[in-house]
């Protein structure tokens, strides 16, 4: 089957020709001639199958021959992510070049007054997160009563970002009488419930089991040490033709340090994560899409939909937390029928997730042994370096403060010896000393201290045997 067995208008099948597309996919050849009656649909389908071109191509034909009104799209497509958004609308501009339909990009990260401008001209297709959605529509910048085709892709990502009580608003919001069209990589029950919430009657497509990876990609797994996997990682791109890969670690953390790394033996790298602002994630997957960039090292929030299909490898530098996950990351290479490989870095601490994802696929992941081609890890070895150096710097610290602490109280010891002496320091001084002790008659003063020997007390005596702390500075205790 070719796409010009759908009965696609020319302008349609002129932009796919000059986009090199020529067959269609098992999703699309299923869900296109679905779609093109307006029939509702339930797509089940993994990562890498086409499924943006089997909602997109149906809708452009939809809609080529009408006009939308200011605030009033003809067609909404629901994305979880920034990236899914942006990335449907380059390939609405690709297959819609040819004819003239508006779309806008409603996304959180961008300015919100040019969005409100292109709302205010009218555009055909709304292509959103719900987040920024609601916030327009609350704003009052948008009516959604002339939506006629809506769209929810990757609905299980949407589920675990728990954007579903949005999505559920969002459809209350629209008018009965529509075309829904629901695509999701897994079906867990919540998705089926939101499907029979929302479709009418639909067409179930299912063309691969569930959280089952693309034939066409080649995986291994190789065991290493945790100080050993940036080595190893290094040794596996090196053995490789790689034309683009991705890097998948489990922390943002752990992302800017892998891409440091590597970074400093000369691959050409960048780090892509939820904490960049949004233009430089558009820029980053920018350049990775011009070939400008050879490895990309990301979380998982590019892990679902990005669909580059230069990508040759995957490697998985941390073990998914999850095994769905796992399906989702190394099915952003084997895409449209093209090989892939991808490799999963596995220590002994990853064995129980390795077994559940292998559980969920139903077969093991072969094990590569690696033969490293590198000296020892020099960061690791500066690592140790610099703790055992800290180390030693903080002995010295300790043994300094011990004798900072010995020499004040020996300081503090010798002042309390002074004060107790009597002082003796000018002629005034001496004189109320004759007075204190001798008083105006003449006559010596009974001392008052008789017995200093049975004050209990620390036993620390002047020249008289009187204790120290009964002493004032500048007084002196006269035996009889």
């Amino acid at each position: 089957m070719k796409f010009d067995d759908f009965g696609l208008s020319d302008p349609i099948l002129k932009a796919l020709t000059e986009a090199g597309y020529e067959t269609p996919t098992p999703i699309q050849a299923e869900a296109i001639p679905v779609a093109l009656m307006g029939r509702d649909i339930l797509g089940c389908a993994q990562t890498g199958t086409g499924k943006t071109a089997s909602f997109t191509l149906p809708m452009i034909e939809a809609l080529h021959n009408g006009r939308a009104k200011a605030r009033m799209p003809r067609a909404l497509i629901l994305e979880p992510t920034r990236e899914l958004a942006a990335q449907v609308a380059e390939n609405f501009e690709k297959y819609g070049t040819h004819l003239k339909l508006s779309h806008a990009l409603l996304i959180g990260g961008e300015f919100m007054a040019e969005q409100m401008k292109t709302l205010e001209r009218g555009v055909d297709v709304l292509i959103a997160t719900p987040g920024r959605l609601m916030d327009m529509f609350e704003r009052g910048k948008i009516m959604m009563s002339d939506v006629k085709i809506f769209v929810i892709d990757e609905a299980d990502r949407m589920l675990d970002m728990g954007f579903i009580p949005d999505v559920e608003r969002i459809a209350g919001l629209l008018p009965r009488l529509r075309q829904t069209m629901l695509f999701s990589a897994t079906m867990p029950p919540e998705i089926k419930r939101l499907a029979d919430q929302f479709l009418m009657n639909p067409k179930s497509i299912t063309v691969a089991p569930p959280a089952s990876p693309a034939e066409t990609v080649d995986q291994k797994k190789v065991r290493c040490g945790p100080r050993d996997k940036r080595r190893i990682l290094r040794d596996i791109i090196r053995g490789e033709d790689i034309q683009n890969a991705i890097i998948f670690c489990n922390r943002k953390r752990d992302v800017d340090i892998l891409v440091r790394s590597l970074k400093q033996h000369k691959f050409s790298v960048a780090a892509l994560h939820g904490d960049m602002a949004q233009f430089k994630r558009m820029e980053t997957l920018d350049e990775f899409k011009k070939g400008q960039v050879d490895i990309l090292v990301a979380s998982d929030v590019a892990a679902r939909g990005l669909d580059i299909v230069t990508v040759s490898h995957v490697f998985n530098f941390d073990v998914p937390n999850h095994p769905d996950d796992y399906v989702h990351r190394i099915g952003r290479t084997g895409r449209a029928g093209r090989s892939g490989k991808s490799f999963t870095l596995v220590t002994e601490e990853d064995d129980k997730s390795v077994a559940a994802i292998e559980r969920l696929m139903a077969k093991e992941i072969p094990e590569l042994k690696i033969k490293s081609t590198e000296v020892p890890d020099k960061e690791a070895s500066s690592e140790t370096s610099s703790r055992s150096h800290k180390s030693r710097r903080n002995d010295q610290t300790v043994r300094s403060d011990k004798n900072q602490a010995s020499s004040q109280r020996q300081n503090h010891e010798t002042k309390r010896d002074f004060t107790s002496e009597p002082r003796v320091n000018n002629r005034s001084d001496s004189n109320r000393r004759r007075r204190r002790d001798f008083g105006d008659d003449g006559n010596r003063r009974t001392p008052w201290v008789e017995h200093p020997a049975d004050i209990p007390g620390p036993q620390s005596f002047g020249k008289d045997n009187t204790p120290a702390f009964l002493l004032r500075p500048g007084r002196r205790v006269v035996a009889k």
